[in-house]
């Protein structure tokens, strides 16, 4: 009898694994398995185990291509299998194409005399997964914020970061869904840090990449009304619910294309961003609306400076500024009273309230 032996974490048993399985199967007559034990998926990965550890073992003992089960449990990195193997002594190793440990399973082999055999790459059966997705999957929620900001916009940009300077902004309601998006699109309220969240991606390193901020995924992967500190990566300096903004916000749509990308490089009053940063963070410690007002205010001087259009002024506002970086998409409104706020809405299909956005972390 050709004993074969297999070895991983196997923390969410998935198609792959199964292809895996036969096709090692196939090497011999008799196939063990061995999984990583919850100490060992916690010294080595640091992460818990999905589901618990007997469960595991009574999922793969039921399989028809497996004849033995048993739970790695050696401190050795990467030979947790090791005690196992060496009392089982099978004739076959088989690992992937991709193993990591190749040179000290290929020792440990040496020992017994068994065969270290690479199985090669064939078509996947199932569509690519790994234990990896499917909690990431599981993680990613059905429905996320957008946002608005209120002061030290593009102090977020690591190359325009500024030390003891801080970016303030807030998620908004309602939400939106893969399926249901109702605001416009690329306007200016981080749409595209949803966009991500919602697809179980991180958005940090992609808005990096487009060579803007972080303060969109960061909000709203966070949600509440945020302080952050400005620098090369989101830092919380202090957050609350927001519940002094409740029927005091809307949104004026400009009818403009918005575009943050094109405008990263050009020139802005930055003394001014900073010192709107400022105003605002000390509002937002205050629950203070008329000092958000003027963080608000002084956002849009700044902006007015950089060229962009005037906006629309209404009966009642506190403070107005383009959304994001602005040239365009959505304005935000702030109003000193929910009836200003109320009347500013109905007065044109191209307005809207929202609401502070929290959830429980």
């Amino acid at each position: 009898m050709k004993k074969v032996f297999i070895s991983g974490c196997y923390d969410i048993l998935h198609g792959g694994h199964i292809q895996f399985f036969k096709e090692a199967r196939a090497l011999g007559d008799h196939l063990t398995v061995c999984f990583a034990s919850d100490k060992v998926l916690w010294e080595h990965k640091k992460r818990r185990t999905s589901i618990p550890q007997d469960h595991k073992l009574a999922l793969m003992t039921s399989l028809d291509m497996v004849d033995q089960v048993v739970i790695g449990d050696c401190a050795e990195l990467g030979l947790d299998f090791k005690d196992h193997f060496l009392q089982i002594r099978p004739d076959i190793l088989a690992v992937t194409e991709d193993d990591q440990y190749e040179a000290q399973k290929r020792a440990l082999c040496a020992k017994v005399g068994a065969e270290y055999v690479k199985l090669p790459k064939t078509p996947p059966q199932f569509t690519p997964v790994s234990t990896t997705s499917i909690v990431r999957n599981i993680r990613t929620p059905t429905f996320a914020p957008l946002r608005v900001d209120f002061g030290g916009g593009w102090l977020d940009v690591p190359r325009y970061a500024r030390q003891g300077a801080y970016i303030v902004n807030c998620a908004i309601s309602p939400l939106v869904s893969l399926t249901n998006w109702g605001y416009e699109k690329k306007s200016g309220l981080g749409g595209s840090g949803a966009w991500a969240l919602l697809n179980g991606n991180d958005g940090i390193a992609s808005e990096l990449e487009l060579g803007v901020g972080w303060q969109d995924p960061a909000i709203i992967r966070e949600t509440g009304l945020c302080v952050w500190r400005s620098g090369e990566k989101p830092v919380l300096h202090f957050k609350r619910n927001g519940d002094f903004l409740r029927g005091h916000m809307a949104l004026h749509y400009t009818d403009i294309p918005h575009d943050t990308p094109g405008n990263a490089d050009n020139e802005r009053d930055y003394a001014l961003v900073e010192r709107a940063g400022h105003l605002a963070k000390e509002a937002v410690f205050e629950a203070s609306l008329p000092k958000l007002g003027e963080a608000v205010q002084l956002s849009y001087e700044m902006q007015l400076k950089e060229g962009m259009q005037e906006l629309p002024e209404a009966s009642g506002c506190i403070g107005r500024k383009y959304a994001g970086g602005g040239w365009g998409g959505y304005a935000l409104y702030l109003f000193a009273n929910t009836e200003d706020r109320d009347t500013f809405v109905c007065s044109a299909n191209n307005n809207r309230p929202i609401e502070p956005y929290i959830t429980i972390r």
